[in-house]
């Protein structure tokens, strides 16, 4: 497996100031990443990061309207964490899938042990109920969906080096959710975010990851 050799301090800057729309457009939120981390065209899959994320103090609503707290509910045990949208028409539901691919090849007791967490940038659009059918078809039904006050969102995915932007309607009526593409996985013997994946990362990348991850390895 290639992996990325990661400078920590330029790659927490250029995760969190590098946004997507989901339609291949980028922008930033005012300022220029430090430095470019990407190694190469042919670098894909894993960034273990020198500096892991703490989780983030992060209560929101799952796709049950109940309340989840992240940091309790996935304490000790392996943890990807991905912020998009619904409505977004290309990055959100393949990066989804391809996880989810890679969720079914493993043995069930590993199944069991792993956490997808799924928190929406568009919490206006995307509730509870519409999380919950979004995710049985981009993803698997065992995936959790977080919605909730953007804000709280927000600041919880700057913690993590994730950009996100307030949804914004355009001219033609459509509403784009700018957003950074990283997934995020969480060791279970640390509970610290200390792999990275970008949105090139495909399903055998992670079927190939997905058991080193759930051990709390690196991939």
């Amino acid at each position: 497996m290639l992996k990325k050799n990661a400078l920590a301090v330029a790659l927490v800057a250029t995760a969190a100031l590098t946004l997507s729309s989901c339609a291949g457009d980028t922008a930033d939120s005012g300022s220029s990443p430090v430095s470019d981390v990407s190694a190469g065209t042919d670098e894909k899959a894993a960034t273990v990061l020198d500096r892991p994320f703490e989780k983030p103090d992060l209560v929101l609503t799952d796709t049950h309207g109940k309340k989840y707290d992240l940091r309790e509910r996935t304490k000790g045990k392996p943890t990807l964490v991905y912020f998009g949208y619904t409505n977004c028409p290309d990055v959100c539901p393949l990066t989804m899938s391809n996880i989810a691919i890679a969720y079914k090849k493993l043995p069930q007791a590993d199944r069991d042990k792993l956490q997808v967490v799924f928190v929406t940038t568009d919490p206006e659009r995307d509730t509870p109920e519409a999380l919950g059918k979004w995710l049985k078809g981009a993803g698997d039904p065992s995936f959790t969906g977080l919605t909730g006050d953007f804000p709280a969102i927000q600041a919880g995915a700057r913690r993590m080096g994730i950009g996100i932007d307030p949804p914004k309607k355009e001219k033609d009526g459509s509403v784009v959710s700018m957003h950074g593409a990283q997934v995020i996985a969480f060791s279970p013997k640390t509970d610290a975010g200390y792999v990275l994946y970008s949105d090139d990362t495909t399903a055998d990348d992670y079927i190939e990851d997905l058991p080193e991850l759930v051990e709390g390895k690196n991939p």
